[in-house]
């Protein structure tokens, strides 16, 4: 208000009461700041007459202007002094002007005595200066520093300000909560020293310098679990992790310290991974009675990548488990101070935290920050003021706080866990702290920073500081801190002792709960045909029925209505596209208790025009969804969202909600097959081998683009090859289609199975509408399956001279020369399934053409695509190569090079005197 209103010492009288009988009649004619100003500041005037503007005229005009000054100077704290504060432990804040002074604000010492209505703006009635100035520094300018006037809703603005000022920000906690903090302290800093002394020069990726932030989570769970919170999903990289593990989580120490001796656990299949990336989850009862579950997700060295991983997780478990109540489960991400700023991923997330298709009712992130990112010092490590500074984007308020201050510390995760439940919005604290030793435990700190570690060595750790605190307050005995640390280190000695005597490690079972039921994949499950999927004709025809009747009374676009006339005339004739094939099996699996989430840049429509799920009429933009209108009320939702621009961010969001059910099918569809590498670190540290490492199961299924049809480098290859590469131990699977019928049993297949992994579509984008990819009902019916591997049966064995073997669009384009020519001696195979390689479909042909030449026909270049991974892989047959030369981009940016590439690879194929071609 202040400085909207810093104009008043040089207004109009007349104007002034103009304003002011006006809002006298109706206090919603003038704005806001003015509604303010009259309504909680009087000048104590003469006003008698209600004539405002001459009571101003009468007054002595300093007087005025000094008011108006003093509100300016209430505004500066409020907006600035975030900027001044003593939030920094090991280092000088960095100088900033113009500074808080009396003297930038028209004021001065000798105004300090005097009385100002203005106090009411800060809840103290008239005060003098001096009482204002005191409540202004020791809200705004102590341990805690609050950034939130650039949040426009006032209701919040209003909240957090009386919050602040009520309170002073500044903690009273009883004796009791003092006692319970050392407590937590104590861990945290003997656990540090504990393993610093038994297990020398090996990485822990300490939290020294930051170990308030035990009490901090610890502060978090209880004051969540009293206003409601059920349960956290917590996120958080490599430092400070196995003490959250422990005095969090409440792992067993001795697990710990066997991770540390080195043992391996039992399953023999489970490689792990090393002890600071490992997840864990429990239930813990609070101090307070209630009884919490607690999720830490497992995590790679790839800083932030967890983030949305998180929030996919948490979204799946309020949409399921709290039937969509945000106020039921809280997420957590503890971030670096460096890779808060530095990964992008990190802006990806918080643009999605207040999207509908992604929104978790706001998330509380912590920046462990020590002031330096591996050897950087911060201030070359952003242009921002703060690490935190993101948060400005979606308006959420941020608490810096001194990470020696571990009462402050606990007051503000308090207050940052209050605004969460009551807005739903994300919230920052800033822990500012450092890091005692280097990045890791091996590393010497002083190389890069030397100035900071000379302060660091001497200075003390949180314990010791809160721990004279108290003592000078007299509230505790001179013993009690040695007795504390006497007592935990006996009992970690003991848990060491324990984890001595075991010989290996077992890992915490996670098949349970929603996952009951599931096991994990064999080799013998992709060495038979695959289970029926089929399903019965009269609920296949009801569901092409159901979805395709648009009510009367909803407005859809002449063009819908058409093509879903369109789309029953394909029924009708037996020819079923894609987008049937599609629909069928969703619809199918709604109706068999499976709910369906797709998400991905413009999905509901589908990039290529043609999936349709969900309709806007043209006059209100109301929704109808087919899908959802099958059998109301009897089936489970289906639920499409267009996403944000962003693949990093949405890809790991969707593997994080699958992970949480096995029931859900959850696709996330990529724009064009080769957008999916912004995601890159998604598909490599969780997707292909999060079962190996952590041994949690995904279903994800995914949707690539993928074809040669002339446009581009860009838009031809979904990178088949990266995928294929990392394919290993059944960890996931490859698939490129070619039948709608096909793809049908292949999406309910990966939920009929007992079993769950990923599955990857290489997706189709001729085929969609291409007149020979159709498929008849029947093949959808009763008794039929997906098809790994599909035979040429338009040649008899006996004459064939040449196996051509293929997968996706390409198949088209030769069963085109083949029909055209007549050709009998060539045999046209589909590999639908390239992993897990269809052994037993393929032994069976190899033994069929016996004696055919054998050739792998491709679209892409040879270094790409699917032929390094087939030459590897198949080894009962010697196979020759057709197809394009090696390339370092996937695909030529001229359509008649395209096309005459095309043409040679085809031509090639049916020349029975080639040997391995290039084209």
């Amino acid at each position: 208000m202040a400085d909207r209103l810093s104009f008043l010492s040089n207004s109009n009288p007349a104007y002034i009461d103009s304003m002011y009988q006006a809002f006298k009649q109706d206090p919603g004619s003038v704005g806001e700041e003015w509604q303010q100003f009259f309504a909680g500041f009087d000048f104590a005037l003469n006003t008698t007459n209600g004539d405002m503007g001459a009571a101003v005229a009468a007054s002595n005009s300093e007087a005025a202007s000094k008011e108006i000054n003093v509100l300016n100077l209430i505004n500066a704290y409020r907006t600035r002094g975030h900027l001044f504060t003593k939030t920094n432990p090991v280092r000088e804040r960095r100088k900033y002007s113009p500074t808080l002074d009396l003297e930038n604000f028209g004021l001065s010492e000798a105004d300090l005595g005097t009385t100002f209505q203005a106090g009411k703006d800060v809840g103290l009635g008239a005060s003098t200066l001096k009482d204002i100035l005191n409540l202004l520094e020791q809200t705004y300018r102590q341990s805690i520093g609050a950034e939130f006037t650039y949040v426009r809703k006032p209701e919040i603005k209003k909240w957090l300000q009386d919050k602040m000022e009520t309170s002073r920000n500044t903690p009273n906690f009883s004796v009791e909560k003092k006692k319970h903090l050392l407590q937590m302290l104590n861990k945290a800093v003997i656990f540090e020293k504990f393993l610093g002394t038994k297990y020398v020069g090996q990485k822990r990726f300490s939290l020294e310098g930051l170990e308030t932030l035990i009490p901090a989570m610890d502060a978090i769970i209880e004051k969540g679990a009293d206003i409601g919170i059920q349960e956290f999903v917590i996120g958080m990289a490599h430092r400070g992790r196995l003490n959250v593990l422990t005095n969090i989580l409440r792992k067993e120490y001795d697990e710990i310290f066997s991770e540390f001796e080195g043992k391996e656990y039992t399953d023999g299949v489970f490689q792990g991974d090393v002890k600071y990336h490992l997840g864990y989850s429990a239930d813990i009862d609070t101090e307070s009675g209630n009884q919490v579950h607690l999720s830490l997700m497992p995590n790679p060295s790839h800083l932030e990548a967890v983030d949305p991983v998180v929030q996919g997780a948490a979204r799946a478990k309020i949409d399921g488990r709290f039937e969509g109540d945000y106020s039921k489960l809280c997420p957590i991400l503890i971030h670096g101070d460096a890779a808060l700023a530095g990964q992008g991923v990190v802006y990806e997330v918080i643009q999605m935290s207040m999207l509908e298709g992604y929104k978790t009712g706001g998330t509380i992130h912590i920046a462990a920050n020590n002031q330096v990112g591996f050897t950087t010092n911060y201030l070359d490590g952003r242009s921002s003021t703060y690490c935190t500074d993101v948060a400005k984007v979606t308006q959420s308020p941020v608490f810096h706080v001194n990470g020696d201050d571990v009462e402050a510390v606990v007051f503000a995760i308090e207050l940052a866990m209050e605004f969460r439940q009551e807005f739903h919005k994300d919230v920052f604290i800033d822990l500012l702290g450092y890091r005692r030793h280097g990045h890791n435990e091996a590393d010497e700190p002083a190389f890069t920073q030397p100035l900071l570690y000379d302060i660091i060595k001497k200075h003390p750790d949180p314990r010791k500081i809160y721990f004279e605190k108290l003592m000078h307050s007299n509230e505790f005995e001179a013993t009690m801190a040695k007795e504390l640390e006497k007592e935990f280190k006996k009992e970690l000695q003991g848990e060491l002792e324990q984890s001595r005597a075991t010989k290996s490690l077992e890992y915490a079972p996670y098949l349970k709960g929603e996952w009951e039921g599931i096991r994990r994949v064999e080799n013998d499950d992709f060495m038979q045909d695959s289970m029926n999927t089929g399903i019965d004709m009269d609920r296949l025809n009801e569901i092409a029925q159901k979805i395709h009747d648009i009510p009367e009374n909803f407005a859809a676009h002449k063009k819908i209505r058409k093509l879903f006339g369109d789309r029953m005339k394909m029924v009708a004739e037996d020819r079923l596209d894609w987008a049937l094939g599609e629909l069928l099996a969703y619809g199918s699996l709604l109706l068999e208790g499976h709910p369906i989430r797709l998400s991905g840049q413009d999905v509901r429509r589908g990039t290529f025009s043609h999936r349709h799920s969900v309709l806007l009429s043209t006059d209100a933009e109301n929704e109808w969804i087919g899908l959802n209108n099958i059998r109301p009320g009897d089936q489970e939702k289906y639920i499409a969202y267009n996403s944000l621009l962003s693949e990093y961010g949405v890809l790991g969001f969707e593997y994080g909600y699958s992970i949480s059910n096995p029931n859900n099918l959850v696709i996330w569809e990529a724009q064009f097959g080769d957008f999916a590498n912004g995601g890159q670190i998604v598909m490599d540290q969780y997707i292909s081998s999060a079962e190996t490492k952590w041994q949690r199961m995904s279903g994800l299924v995914m949707y690539l683009p993928h074809g040669f049809e002339g446009q581009g480098p860009e838009h031809s290859s979904a990178r088949l090859e990266r995928y294929l590469e990392i394919c290993a131990r059944k960890n996931m699977q490859i698939m490129n289609i070619t039948t709608p019928a096909n793809f049908f049993h292949s999406l309910r297949r990966q939920l009929k199975r007992d079993f769950r992994i990923p599955l990857i579509y290489f997706t189709p984008k001729k085929l969609l509408r291409y007149p020979k990819a159709v498929s008849k009902l029947e093949e959808m019916g009763p008794g039929t399956r997906f098809m790994e591997l599909i035979d040429d049966h338009a040649v008899e064995a006996k004459d064939v001279k040449r196996v051509l073997i293929c997968s996706g669009k390409i198949y088209y384009d030769l069963l085109e020369e083949q029909e055209t020519t007549g050709r009998k001696d060539v045999a046209i195979l589909r590999m639908e399934q390239l992993y897990p390689l269809p052994i037993k479909q393929l032994r069976e042909m190899i033994a069929k053409y016996k004696g055919a030449d054998w050739c792998w026909v491709q679209e892409e270049p040879r270094n790409m695509g699917p032929w390094n991974y087939i030459l590897r892989v198949v080894t009962e047959v010697e196979m020759k190569y057709i197809g394009r030369k090696p390339s370092s981009t996937p695909a030529t940016g001229y359509y008649k090079q395209h096309e005459a590439e095309q043409k040679q690879i085809i031509h090639e194929a049916f020349e029975l005197n080639s040997d391995t071609v290039e084209v």
